[in-house]
């Protein structure tokens, strides 16, 4: 990564010894610190156990997620569009993910693509390139959304269920260590709600905490348990390579 000594924290910020959404909302606004709590808590616990070695971070921005994988990787090359919404201070490559990549064969360990695969225009692209820079039994993490609102338009194209992401790992050979939704329904209806409410800081952060408090409820797991795998916020899914 480029210009590591000035990078500082943006979209998550270490808590205790996890991580949660900033609380700076000029990093992350109140109507989405609920979805980044969950976003924070989940792709923390994907990095720790599967980051390792040379490490790609793809339609990376600003680098949120750095200071999660920073300590169990070697190496980590960060790769975004040109032009984008995000800073690009911190890029080692500028190219279209939705062309053939400018990196050699079995060059990677690791790939993250955390909330990038929705704004790919040509997703068979970019899954065939992934499979082709990442070493034998090298790992992929993916986190997508499923029921979001549309974000960065226009470059907002596809929402995934996991039947599509299994026929991806399935036609490019890569096996899947794991594949779960992240939020119900219950979930759903918070999420829109904080953002129908972020007119209002006083309603925002109301809701927000007893959104929290809710969320942990044993009623809110059974809900969970229910609804998730037919009303799913999001998915994560872990790929692997098979060796040669």
């Amino acid at each position: 990564m480029k210009n590591k000594n000035i990078w500082k924290p943006t979209k998550f910020e270490k808590y205790k010894a996890c991580y949660r959404a900033s609380r700076d909302i000029k990093n992350v606004g109140l109507g989405y610190r609920f979805i980044t709590d969950i976003h924070a808590e989940k792709y923390f616990q994907l990095i720790s156990k599967y980051a390792t070695g040379k490490l790609l971070d793809l339609g990376c921005g600003d680098v949120a997620l750095y200071e999660m994988y920073r300590p169990l990787v070697s190496d980590s090359i960060c790769v975004d569009w040109g032009g984008t919404f995000h800073d690009v201070s911190f890029l080692d490559y500028e190219f279209n993910l939705n062309e053939p990549f400018p990196i050699e064969d079995d060059y990677f360990d690791t790939i993250l693509l955390t909330d990038v695969l929705e704004h790919i225009s040509n997703p068979d692209n970019v899954w065939k390139e992934m499979t082709r820079v990442l070493k034998p039994e090298g790992k992929i993490i993916i986190g997508v959304p499923f029921i979001h609102l549309i974000h960065e338009a226009p470059y907002d194209y596809f929402r995934y269920t996991e039947f599509m992401l299994k026929m991806y790992c399935d036609e490019n050979s890569l096996k899947i260590s794991e594949l779960y939704p992240y939020g119900g329904a219950l979930e759903i209806i918070i999420d829109i709600l904080a953002k129908l409410f972020s007119f209002s800081r006083i309603i925002s952060l109301i809701h927000y905490h007893l959104s929290r408090f809710i969320t942990k409820t044993f009623i809110a797991r059974k809900v969970f348990n229910i609804t998730s795998h037919r009303y799913p916020l999001g998915y994560c899914l872990v790929a692997v390579k098979a060796s040669k």
